[in-house]
């Protein structure tokens, strides 16, 4: 009988450590994003890429068993391929981007994740090439200083199979190099959440993180 009922234990305990959780996602991007969570994706941003100025934060639930695999695709507004924004009027310039984002249990609150330096992220789109872009009168994106390099988006790269280990890891930034604006400051951020991107928060338009949730 106390054979039987250790078991009894044993089982109910593994099956209660497999149920899914219910977990709230705080995203901000400059400017757009969209989330994967195990290849299936859970939210786009409302806010379309084509908005110049798009700076909103999202929150929302979804379930998912642990571990899980937590990919995003994050764009800096720009209006071509150049990397540039406001082409042809006098504030063309080339944009900056940012990204920060938790992942909290909806049961109790407790942070499960969050942004950070230990992510994998990897540049599809970089430009200008040339920094002088900016200051052109006639910006052609691919043409001299405003060409712009682009790397293939990979088969599967949301699937928590892929193999992301040769991407280069995330980089911190400061709320100060970022200068988050409207929808950040209506988050409250876990200390643990920190705004990324990739080296150059300027010339690198668009990005592919993954984050793996273990626990």
């Amino acid at each position: 009988m106390r054979t039987l009922l250790t078991a009894a234990l044993i089982l109910t305990a593994t099956t209660a450590l497999a149920e899914p959780k219910s977990i709230i996602a705080d995203i901000w991007v400059d400017n757009w994003f969209e989330m994967y969570v195990n290849g299936e994706k859970v939210i786009e941003d409302s806010v379309p890429i084509t908005t110049e100025r798009s700076f909103n934060a999202e929150t929302t639930t979804f379930t998912s068993d642990l571990p899980m695999t937590i990919a995003i695709m994050a764009k800096d507004f720009k209006e071509n391929d150049s990397g540039l924004e406001y082409i042809g009027t006098n504030r063309q310039q080339m944009g900056d981007g940012g990204m920060i984002a938790q992942f909290r249990d909806a049961a109790n609150g407790a942070l499960i994740a969050a942004t950070d330096g230990t992510m994998r992220c990897l540049v599809v789109q970089h430009a200008p090439v040339d920094r002088a872009c900016a200051n052109e009168r006639d910006p052609v994106a691919g043409q001299g200083a405003c060409a712009f390099v682009e790397t293939p988006i990979p088969a599967n790269w949301t699937a928590a199979d892929f193999d992301d280990s040769a991407w280069p890891l995330a980089v911190e930034h400061t709320a100060r190099e970022v200068g988050p604006k409207d929808g950040y400051d209506k988050i409250n951020w876990d200390k643990s959440a920190k705004l990324i991107w990739s080296d150059d928060l300027v010339l690198d338009n668009t990005l592919l993180c993954r984050l793996v949730v273990t626990e």
